[in-house]
């Protein structure tokens, strides 16, 4: 896997960070945290999808540190607008995906998986780990889009709840 993808995922990072001494850490970081999931027996259906995941959240995480260095720096340090919006949507803790790159939390959220219809589950897997769209998943699976968004809506919940409780949230 790291010979295959070293040279496109280094790119792909030099690009978002602007700095390939740092995109060259973020790559190595990626393979770490894709190869620990793989070790813990995780099954990891495409590694390249979840390896350009971890990595786009190891971005993120990049330039929420240097953003919080810059308001430590003053004003105008970090480049405004430097993280990507389909990066922002949302708390990137409710993203069972980032649960799976940190580590954290990773038997629990890979038995909520299991644990999900079995429908449910391959509209999941093809949508978060796949990088399907939805009209994608649909036509793959046979569905109807309606239903694709309804199986997707369970399975987060069920994430969510997963994610509830491996944090200690009261429910």
């Amino acid at each position: 896997m790291f010979e295959r993808y070293y040279r496109e995922l280094l790119s792909f990072l030099s690009r978002k960070v602007s700095d390939r001494a740092t995109a060259a850490d973020l790559a190595q970081e990626s393979y770490v945290r894709v190869y620990e999931a793989q070790r813990t027996g995780s099954v990891v259906r495409d590694p390249r999808a979840l390896l350009y995941r971890t990595a786009r959240n190891l971005v993120t995480d990049h330039h929420r540190r240097t953003g919080v260095r810059a308001d430590f720096d003053g004003p105008g340090s970090l480049e405004e607008g430097a993280v990507e919006l389909d990066d922002c949507i949302g708390p990137s803790t409710f993203e069972p995906d980032t649960i799976l790159s940190s580590g954290q939390g990773l038997v629990a959220m890979v038995a909520t998986i299991d644990r999900l219809p079995p429908r449910c589950r391959e509209a999941f897997v093809l949508y978060k780990f796949d990088g399907l769209s939805y009209a994608e998943v649909a036509e793959r699976m046979g569905i109807s889009v309606r239903t694709v968004e309804m199986q997707l809506r369970i399975a987060m919940q069920a994430c969510w709840t997963c994610l509830d409780e491996v944090n200690g949230a009261p429910r």
